[in-house]
């Protein structure tokens, strides 16, 4: 037993290097997951046509943003795919992004976590029997009087790891490799350029290629970087579409986005650094309104905003700003009406309903929390599986007085949260207080189930 967790670690740790982590392990390694309705919009736009030409439903494909500054994306969770902040502000062009996403995409078709799931379960079979052939030949070695049996086991299970681990990362290389035709494909059926694939990879390479000048390509787990970018090139440049330009919407919208992390990952000085008062553009004033938002200067903040709002009234994500500004300051009513009108403008946007039925719920009206409630369940289909969601309907349900339904959405809210304790003690309590078989002692019960088994597999993995 002790064999076998050995070689599942050492394999394990190379999915880790992979970054192909399982979405439950990527959350318990503390992963900084952020949300943004614009950006999640942004993303999704981008993606959409990649997913169509890879036959993926665009519902049941997750694109997840990770406050991080390194350029990196990755597939994790099964159809979930994590993209990094330091590769949304270092994309010099959407198709740079578009580029990356329909190369993760690639992953996904493939069944590529599913294939390595496979091959790791194949080769930890592999390190098991290697550990047990190198310590059979120390013990025999030793029991025949040879001095220099240790060392030889010793080297046979060195050797046998060090095959094995090759052997997962050529695996891995074809992965990577096929990911990219892939993309291609992708890309010339969804009538976008490649040009800006091309430019993050040769600007990738570029990084790279003084560290791996003498590097052994069989332990790397992707292709050596030139290499790959020639390849695709060959393929990507023999599209009718190559040098095919951006849509302008898309632009525009790039650049706000790479205003607004700046605004909020960056330093104020950075902020200014890069888009001084004398830069009166969208981006920068939208950069610099963000950057005094979070100076405390509300004034300053509102002013450009509202110059922004008055050129684009129907950018819902401006109304979205404004609420979170003005709610920030305690002006609740107003906060109210400014997400109600981004809710307006985008109205199946999720994470906007949710600061639309915050803002409500800060009023403490029931008149506010019920229709808070309607706003949440709107949401539902997009952040249904949310612990915000369900802390707001709890919330929302005491203010109407329904305690009983307000402890049941607290429960679930720990549980999806992780909360393990507290969902029990919670759907323990509920359990014992409501009349059996009802539809909400039934969840209570289900929580109360589900809580416990977590436990337990918390418990035993340790």
């Amino acid at each position: 037993m002790r064999l076998k967790r050995l070689a599942i670690a050492v394999l394990a740790a190379l999915l880790v290097l992979m970054q192909a982590l399982p979405l439950p392990q990527a959350l318990a390694r503390g992963l900084p997951l952020v949300r943004d309705a614009e950006i999640e919009d942004l993303l999704r736009l981008y993606a959409r046509p990649i997913f169509r030409a890879a036959g993926l439903s665009a519902g049941a494909v997750r694109v997840h943003l990770l406050q991080d500054s390194r350029i990196n994306a990755f597939v994790a969770g099964g159809q979930r795919i994590f993209i990094n902040t330091g590769l949304l502000q270092q994309a010099r062009t959407p198709s740079e992004v578009i580029g990356v996403l329909a190369h993760e995409t690639g992953h996904i078709a493939g069944a590529h976590l599913v294939r390595r799931g496979i091959q790791m379960n194949r080769l930890s079979t592999l390190a098991i029997i290697n550990q047990l052939l190198a310590m059979g030949a120390m013990a025999g070695g030793v029991a025949a009087g040879q001095p220099g049996a240790v060392q030889a086991g010793r080297a046979v299970m060195l050797g046998g790891q060090s095959m094995l681990q090759r052997g997962f990362l050529a695996y891995a290389r074809v992965q990577e490799a096929a990911a990219d035709q892939a993309a291609a494909r992708y890309l010339d059926k969804s009538r976008i350029s490649g040009r800006g694939m091309i430019a993050m990879f040769q600007r990738l390479s570029n990084r790279s290629i003084a560290s791996l000048a003498h590097a052994d390509p069989y332990v790397l787990t992707h292709p050596m970087p030139m290499q790959r970018v020639r390849n695709l090139e060959r393929r990507l440049r023999a599209s009718q579409w190559f040098d095919k330009p951006d849509p302008p919407h898309f632009v525009w919208r790039h650049k706000m986005m790479q205003a607004k992390l700046i605004g909020y990952l960056g330093s104020a000085r950075a902020v200014w650094r890069k888009y001084p008062k004398s830069d009166a553009s969208m981006p920068a004033r939208y950069a610099r309104a963000i950057a005094a938002h979070r100076l405390g200067d509300a004034n300053t903040a509102l002013r450009l905003l509202d110059s922004l709002i008055r050129e684009k009234p129907k950018y819902p994500y401006f109304h979205e700003l404004k609420g979170e500004m003005l709610l920030r300051a305690g002006r609740v009513k107003a906060a109210t009406q400014a997400f109600a009108k981004a809710a307006k403008l985008a109205p199946r946007n999720g994470l906007i309903r949710l600061e639309l039925a915050q803002a409500l719920l800060a009023t403490g009206n029931r008149s506010d929390a019920r229709a808070a409630l309607k706003h949440l369940a709107a949401a539902r289909p997009t952040e249904g599986g949310r612990p915000m969601l369900h802390r707001l309907k709890a919330q929302a349900h005491a203010v109407l007085g329904d305690i009983e339904l307000a402890e049941l959405e607290t429960a679930d809210a720990a549980l999806r949260a992780g909360d393990l304790d507290l969902a029990l003690r919670k759907a323990a309590r509920l359990t014992k207080k409501l009349k059996k078989h009802t539809p909400r002692w039934r969840r209570a019960n289900d929580i109360l189930s589900i809580a416990k088994r977590l436990k337990r597999e918390r418990r035993y993995s340790r």
